[in-house]
């Protein structure tokens, strides 16, 4: 594999090929946990951290997996240790767990942990693939987020609702009243609301995208035109 620069790596995990925003992966747990930015970010981190210890792990261990067995022993990678993170969240972050429930188990069949771990740690060294894993987590962790936020602000006029109570103490700063005596709007709260927000970023992204392609194209150099022959 060619040699990819970390800004590479840090631009795609977070922006051109987010799990969520470009790759269109992950949609069960975005779509069914994100009906507040606190369990959004929860989620988030429990996938964070898979991903960066899957990453770790399988491009500590590539050199020893063979081609032929690579993709079980991935799954059996991935599944060990989406175990430990559940039972670290069940020790401490219990409320938390309690509300993601299944989802959390389900880690072991997102698609895009098995694919990065697949075509980038397996075949980078450690810092590579640890930095991909980590930013690739990110992006996944910002598109729970942005979706949980949306769904929260407009459903509830609230955000990081209960984060005390989920995330611990340390957290309750982040719970905020946005819109005082707000009737809620039950739609974003209920799962169609999360396909409606969903589509909005989207949406928001691809015009960012446009203007960002379109301002790399107005900096470019000017090609110079070939001087015409003179005549004898």
């Amino acid at each position: 594999m060619a040699d990819i620069k970390f800004k590479t790596i840090i631009r795609d995990g977070i922006w051109d090929n987010n799990v969520v925003f470009a790759q269109m992966l992950a949609l069960c747990p975005l779509l069914a946990v994100t009906s507040t930015a606190t369990n959004g970010l929860g989620m988030g981190m429990a996938s964070l951290a898979v991903m960066v210890t899957a990453s770790l792990v399988v491009s500590m261990l590539r050199d020893f997996i063979t081609k032929e067995v690579r993709l079980p022993v991935f799954v059996l990678l991935i599944a060990t240790i989406v175990t430990l993170v559940e039972m670290i969240m069940n020790a401490w972050m219990h409320e938390l767990h309690k509300v993601l429930g299944l989802f959390i188990p389900l880690i072991v069949t997102n698609c895009a942990i098995l694919g990065r771990v697949e075509s980038f740690a397996s075949q980078q060294p450690l810092g590579k693939a640890v930095a991909d894993g980590f930013f690739m987590g990110i992006g996944f962790t910002v598109a729970l987020v942005a979706v949980g936020a949306t769904r929260e602000i407009l459903g509830s006029g609230t955000l990081f609702a209960n984060a005390p109570l989920l995330l611990g103490e340390a957290f309750s700063f982040m719970e905020l009243t946005l819109i005082p005596e707000y009737g809620g709007f039950l739609l974003m709260i209920l799962p169609p609301g999360a396909f409606i927000a969903l589509g909005f970023i989207l949406a928001g992204k691809r015009v960012i995208d446009a203007h960002i392609r379109r301002d790399e194209e107005d900096n470019l150099p000017p090609i110079p035109t070939p001087a015409k022959g003179h005549s004898h």
